[in-house]
């Protein structure tokens, strides 16, 4: 299964982009030389996350459980300390990032 999430050039460059996915969202942003997409759920209670661009962490609207965007390792808050956010599996093809299963 392949589907599209969006296409490259409109990732921006610092910060991070909400799409739908399946009738949630995730951010999909640039990490090094990576592209990655991560649900935009709290491991907590399941609340939104917003992107620090500065400290380059995801945080949770609900009770600042913080996370961080490299490898979506809790930081700190009241999230289990062992949690990490759900990455999306996901290639590049002809300019356009999709998420990809069971290839």
């Amino acid at each position: 299964m392949k589907y599209p999430l969006c296409n490259l050039n409109e990732i921006p460059e610092t910060g991070t982009k909400l799409v739908d996915f399946f009738g949630r969202q995730v951010h999909v942003y640039k990490s090094g030389d990576k592209v990655r997409a991560v649900a935009n759920t709290c491991m907590h209670f399941g609340g939104p996350l917003d992107f620090n661009e500065q400290e380059c962490k995801f945080v949770c609207q609900w009770h600042q459980a913080k996370f961080a965007a490299e490898d979506g390792q809790r930081l700190s808050g009241p999230a289990p300390s062992q949690s990490k956010l759900m990455f999306l599996s996901t290639r590049v093809e002809e300019g356009v990032l999709h998420y990809v299963w069971g290839e």
